[in-house]
């Protein structure tokens, strides 16, 4: 199915937006149940909520969007400000955590590459010492070290050059959704 064929779907504003509509009874409906009735802005919404606008935000890209919140109700002018500020620090709270892993990741990366290259310069090093002329158990453990020393370093070049694009992607998407502009319509 073309990228086109699926924003097709999805109705517009008078911006050109494509609008994701997310039809609620209530407010208290866009909450987890820890959330629902909390007076105060946490950022725990409805799983199911935030797995329907990743996943149409993901669908969309990189068209521009709106979230249009369809509800029995319109809410008040409190209302509408919870609802537009708890999609925001939601969505900037999983930017941050995103953020998060991508820097664990390029720890992790960091420390497999100075194990494997330290790994690597004690194989050299061991090699030249050990010379020629070997055992087949000094030539094993010599060998053993250059695999191991390889290993490490793949697994560094794994993670900074192919482990950390989703993370970045995700980042992006959550961005955009924080930003995105909440619509407001009674049912």
């Amino acid at each position: 199915m073309k990228k086109s064929d699926v924003v097709k779907r999805y109705e517009r504003d008078g911006d050109g937006r494509v609008l994701i509509d997310v039809a609620a009874d209530k407010m208290e409906d866009l909450y987890s149940n820890f959330d629902r009735h909390a007076p105060y802005i946490r950022r725990d919404l409805e799983p199911e909520l935030v797995e329907y606008l990743v996943e149409c935000a993901r669908e969309l890209s990189p068209e521009p969007f709106a979230i249009q919140f369809s509800l029995s109700f319109a809410p008040d002018e409190k209302g509408t400000d919870r609802i537009r500020s708890s999609v925001n620090n939601f969505f900037l709270y999983l930017v941050t955590c995103e953020l998060r892993n991508i820097r664990q990741m390029m720890s992790r990366s960091m420390v497999f590459l100075l194990i494997g290259l330290t790994i690597l310069f004690c194989a050299l090093s061991l090699n030249q010492w050990l010379g020629e002329v070997r055992t087949v158990v000094q030539n094993v453990f010599a060998e053993g070290l250059i695999v191991a020393a390889w290993v490490s370093l793949w697994e560094a070049l794994a993670t900074f050059l192919i482990e950390w694009f989703p993370h970045r992607k995700n980042v992006a998407l959550y961005r955009q959704l924080a930003a995105a502009e909440p619509l407001f319509r009674a049912r």
